[in-house]
């Protein structure tokens, strides 16, 4: 025990110069059969499947600044799969049960944690919809418990639940597998599996352009030269449309601000997800003991990881009118990511009119949650040309047909 503490010292005050690396250094080669653009969660998660399941080892990930430091580490790192219509459901929970054996699956610990998403009700309207949306779920074969005030309490104790408050609590849901997992813990996780199976992790490559010729992809251009490419798969993040349009192709997807915020740390008094629609107000306890706060968007499009103030004071007021204990906490930090939001706010994942191009995005802010899920299905649209069962319906072509999945009120508060 002491050479272990005197180890991690002796790390700690070296850079960590001692430790290995998580993933081989990589230089791009001239070619690979499938490039990724984006070395966040998804990307990575892309990558790992592609050689994993389908065999595919000439696979480059490209990002253009380290792992771990975009929208991977920009977020409130919620899971669950609690949504209403079938498509929406069977692709979250498809990513909440690899969620659950991940960490053995990586042989990296993720730190996920499944303390239970509760869903707070302020009115008869919310609470007939969470209702439906649990009536929806248990015929998916999703687990679902509908609360009433009383049990709401026991999930959260801190909670007020007066019947006399601004906002009286009537009930919720809980789904009790939902939780949380430790955001960088899930980027190096994967990087570090996809790397050992052979995928090329190149960090600080920025990608110029997509070359297209008679219709289709041939490669992309980097600040670290050219590099030809049987398949391109995009997977950008909040900057999918910037991408994107150097292949010509305009996205329906807007680019907001999500910022979050975290308070001092203080012992373990939340132990549970909870979410408040009505009044905008999302929050856990890190392993750290800090309490993790979010809220909704911001109102405007911008690439900037920054928010506006208005937004932080709404979230506290919400915060403190659940929750009058926390009135005496100090707020430590802020931050924001960036998100990609389609029109029914449920992502794209599939072909482009461009052959041999294909993006994934549009998660607005249920990004996180599918990693595991969306890397899955993208790693085998990649693989075979084709989309597989869980996002064929999350096509582009949507938008043109009209066969939307409008799952706005599954996404109310962003998370």
């Amino acid at each position: 025990m002491r050479y272990s503490v005197w180890s991690l010292l002796e790390n700690a005050y070296s850079s960590h110069r001692h430790w290995p690396r998580a993933w081989r250094p990589a230089t791009p080669k001239k070619c690979y059969d499938v490039v990724i653009v984006g070395g966040g969660g998804h990307g990575l998660a892309t990558a790992y499947y592609l050689a994993k399941n389908h065999g595919l080892r000439s696979v480059a990930v490209l990002e253009k600044g380290p792992i771990g430091l975009g929208n991977t580490g920009r977020n409130t790192t919620v899971v669950r799969s609690n949504y209403m219509w079938d498509d929406s459901a069977h692709l979250y929970e498809h990513a909440l049960k690899l969620w659950e054996g991940l960490s053995r699956e990586l042989n990296f610990n993720t730190m996920f944690s499944p303390r239970g998403v509760v869903n707070l009700a302020f009115t008869r309207h919310e609470l007939n919809e969470m209702e439906r949306r649990a009536s929806a779920m248990h015929l998916n074969g999703i687990d679902c418990e509908l609360l009433t005030a009383r049990e709401v309490k026991r999930w959260a104790p801190l909670l007020n639940v007066d019947a006399n408050s601004r906002y009286p609590v009537l009930g919720g849901i809980v789904q009790k597998r939902g939780g949380n997992a430790r955001h960088d813990a899930v980027a190096w996780g994967y990087a570090r599996a996809a790397s050992a199976l052979g995928v090329d992790i190149i960090e600080n490559c920025a990608v110029n352009d997509l070359c297209c010729r008679d219709g289709r992809v041939t490669g992309v251009e980097t600040t670290l030269g050219h590099i030809d490419a049987g398949r391109v798969g995009v997977v950008a993040a909040g900057h999918t449309s910037v991408v994107m349009s150097m292949a010509g192709i305009r996205l329906p997807i807007q680019s907001y601000p999500l910022q979050a915020l975290v308070s001092e740390p203080v012992k373990p008094v939340f132990h549970t997800v909870l979410m408040a629609g009505l009044v905008h107000v999302y929050l856990s306890q890190s392993d750290k003991g800090e309490l993790v706060i979010g809220a909704a968007r911001d109102g405007y499009i911008s690439y900037a990881q920054r928010g506006s103030f208005n937004l932080i004071e709404e979230q506290l007021r919400a915060l403190l009118e659940l929750f009058p204990v926390f009135s005496r906490l100090r707020m430590m930090r802020q931050w924001a990511g960036i998100v990609d939001c389609t029109p029914d706010a449920s992502p794209i994942i599939g072909k482009t009119p461009v052959a041999n191009l294909y993006v994934n995005c549009g998660w607005g802010t249920g990004g996180f949650k599918a990693t595991p899920g969306s890397g899955w299905v993208f790693a085998h649209t990649l693989a075979n040309g084709e989309p597989h069962a869980l996002n064929r319906n999350f096509s582009l072509e949507r938008f043109a047909t009209g066969r939307l999945i409008d799952e706005a009120a599954a996404a109310g508060v962003a998370h």
